[in-house]
């Protein structure tokens, strides 16, 4: 047996951190504590410091459970409608040439510089009271902003970057190739997409789905803006939350947020899970 061959049937040594990096990892996970764990210790403790039997009562009256099927509906709707943009998007970018390329691109990343307030300040120009647009919603009895239709509007345009955005960088590294020796084979466009292309981006379109999902849950600022604060009706449950509190009615606020916390915190789990297969699938694309 070579030397060769023994230093690679070796067993790795783990490397020996030095005293800066030790400083480092130190500092990261102090910061990471007093950001992040020590404010969701104090949502956990608040929401549970009357007990169990009032943290139930909270999270089941029947403004908290109106507030939570709105947040499931605006995220059931706009998630599989950023689903299919993004793919679609995805696909024009990196398959295709055309005039405007690169304003689709800018487009696509628009939500990411513009406040969602003032997203939802856009909807409430186009299809507020004062609109054009106006006269003729209310001749066919059609209530878009304070109602559920500009909740689910607003979800939409502040997270329908993330699957497109997601899907561009890994349909770019991996090109054409395999779609052009598919339609050497005789395969038709939809035959291309769903046994070829798709395969190939599934786990980056999960995680991207993961991640829209998440910010549609917790969206605030353009759904508080187009959604009138109707209780009951209108709100989600951030706005539940931040109504409760400024009511004074601050363990109930904690005992929702727990609720909140603890859909984010499944929705968490789901991103670990696809992140670490998409990364097992790009690291596979850089061996091949």
């Amino acid at each position: 047996m070579s030397l060769a061959s023994l230093g690679r049937n070796a067993p790795a040594r783990p490397a020996k951190r030095s005293v800066g990096a030790i400083i480092l990892i130190g500092i990261a996970w102090a910061v990471f504590a007093a950001i992040l764990l020590l404010p969701l210790y104090m949502v956990v403790t608040q929401g549970l410091s009357r007990g169990l039997a009032f943290f139930w009562g909270a999270i089941r009256e029947p403004d908290a459970i109106s507030a939570l099927k709105l947040t499931l509906l605006a995220t059931a709707i706009a998630v599989p409608l950023n689903l299919v943009f993004g793919l679609a998007a995805a696909w024009a970018v990196t398959k295709f040439e055309f005039p405007g390329k690169s304003i689709l691109v800018t487009l696509i990343d628009m939500p990411f510089s513009v406040s969602p307030v003032v997203a939802g300040l856009i909807y409430v120009l186009l299809f507020g009271s004062q609109s054009v647009l106006a006269p003729y919603l209310d001749t066919h009895n059609l209530q878009i902003v304070y109602a559920v239709p500009g909740i689910v509007l607003a979800t939409t345009f502040v997270t329908f970057p993330f699957v497109a955005r997601e899907l561009i960088p890994l349909m770019e590294q991996q090109g054409t190739t395999e779609e052009e020796a598919a339609r050497l084979l005789g395969a038709n466009g939809w035959q291309m997409f769903w046994h070829v292309t798709l395969p190939n981006v599934k786990w980056a379109l999960i995680y991207g789905v993961v991640l829209c999902t998440a910010r549609a849950m917790g969206e605030f600022g353009a759904v508080s803006v187009v959604s009138g604060h109707i209780r009951g009706y209108t709100n989600t449950l951030p706005l539940h939350i931040e109504i409760l509190y400024n009511e004074y009615n601050i363990v109930a606020a904690f005992s929702v947020a727990i609720l909140l916390l603890a859909m984010a915190l499944v929705v968490l789990l789901l991103r670990q899970w696809s992140e670490a297969r998409l990364s097992r699938q790009l690291h596979a694309n850089r061996e091949d």
